[in-house]
């Protein structure tokens, strides 16, 4: 080997290094990759988890699940949406990027078409691998509950639609950004009318959006004269147009729906508005509700004790099982909050509940002792921490049942 190669090799080497090293500091790493294999489809299927913030392995509780499609390309975009709204718009969530890297075209189009590009038709068999394979593994190896979100662009936007129209079971929420509903002469738009009239889809929720590339030639066409174009240049826009009215018509058939158009964006940039505007449009009902109360300190106490069961309520009708009604920080934030404003009834009122919702945790055990020790109860106090070193065994709680077991 010449002196001249391995100089150049060692300067590869060096340089890495320093690739790996600046990667190892300032990239964050999103998402921990799985794979699953398939006898359906007879190959093994790449797959991204991203857990809630605050996931405790640990801990036995269980989250919604939302799948992403072209996870390579869009699970980042999922991962930031919910990280920025999780909590007063979206619940915590297991994210599932799913990949179709390879044999996209097959897996996600509902029928052959010819000629082709390559294989296609294979929706039917994708949608087995994903009912029959994929969800029972994530259920079976992560914390994820039955409560799902299918979330598509393009020609996953066309496959999203085209689950809900036949295994509508599967998921309660789809997400189906600028879908490629022309595919086939409509066929899911024909298909949508005979599924339409003759189901019910009471608590399942459908978004879908349009990038603002309405005619590929012809910057002239806007919304309001697309539909009076009949060449093919605007079927693509068309057809997801007369899909959303289809979906208005058919509205008292329980499904809800949202369609908006993003004028600005391109079927390219079109994905990150509609992940935002989509999610939050599909969990509208999420949002919590009358939270200006909590700050105002003429509220009865039993009116804020019925808004946290009204939330609880309302999120254990939706995701099938108990969910607290508002975070723990929440909770805590606010009794701590009345007791500052003396309100020491309200204070121990979001104490009971944070106990109720989160049995587990040593610090509302610890709240509830502050709370005592404000009213002079060391008795009362050293019960609470002791429950809460039971819990965590900090030094931390030790020092403070010492502390309170010599003033009670």
């Amino acid at each position: 080997m010449s002196s001249l190669i391995q100089k150049a090799m060692l300067c590869l080497a060096i340089l890495f290094s320093i690739i790996s090293e600046t990667n190892a500091q300032f990239l964050s790493q999103i998402g921990l990759k799985d794979s699953v294999y398939s006898e359906i489809l007879q190959e093994s299927r790449p797959f991204f988890v991203q857990f809630p913030e605050e996931f405790d392995p640990q801990s036995d509780k269980k989250y919604p699940v939302a799948f992403i499609l072209d996870g390579e390309i869009l699970f980042p975009a999922l991962t930031v949406t919910q990280n920025f709204y999780m909590g007063g718009f979206l619940p915590d969530m297991i994210l599932i990027g799913v990949s179709n890297q390879e044999n996209r075209t097959r897996d996600l189009t509902p029928s052959v078409v010819e000629p082709s590009y390559g294989p296609n038709g294979g929706a039917a068999q994708f949608l087995r691998f994903v009912g029959e394979e994929l969800i029972p593994y994530v259920e079976e190896n992560y914390p994820a509950s039955d409560y799902r979100t299918l979330i598509g662009h393009s020609y996953g936007g066309l496959f999203s639609i085209y689950t809900l129209i036949h295994q509508p079971e599967l998921f309660e929420n789809y997400l189906a950004i600028d879908p490629s509903l022309d595919w086939d002469d409509q066929l899911m738009l024909k298909q949508a009318k005979e599924f339409f009239a003759n189901g019910n889809f009471s608590g399942k929720s459908l978004y879908i959006s349009l990038s603002g590339q309405l005619h590929r030639q012809k910057a002239e066409i806007t919304i309001d004269n697309v539909m009076d174009d009949d060449s093919e240049f605007t079927l693509f826009a068309r057809s997801n147009i007369a899909f959303a009215e289809l979906c208005r018509v058919y509205s008292d058939q329980g499904l809800a729906f949202d369609w908006e158009i993003f004028p600005n964006d391109l079927h390219g940039t079109v994905p990150l508005p509609s992940l935002r505007n989509g999610m939050i449009s599909l969990f509208d009902w999420f949002r919590m509700e009358k939270t200006e109360l909590f700050n105002i300190p003429e509220t009865p106490t039993s009116e804020l004790l019925d808004i946290l069961n009204y939330r609880a309520e309302k999120l254990r009708s939706h995701f099938g099982f108990e969910v607290p009604p508002f975070p723990e920080d929440l909770i805590t934030m606010s009794g701590y909050m009345n007791m500052d404003m003396g309100q020491m009834e309200k204070a121990k009122m979001f104490f009971d509940q944070g106990l109720k919702y989160f049995p587990k945790s040593a610090n509302m055990y610890d709240s509830m002792a502050d709370y005592y020790v404000e009213n002079n109860d060391f008795e009362s106090a050293l019960a609470y921490v002791k429950k809460a070193f039971e819990l965590s065994g900090s030094e931390y709680h030790k020092k403070r049942m010492e502390e309170f077991g010599s003033k009670k």
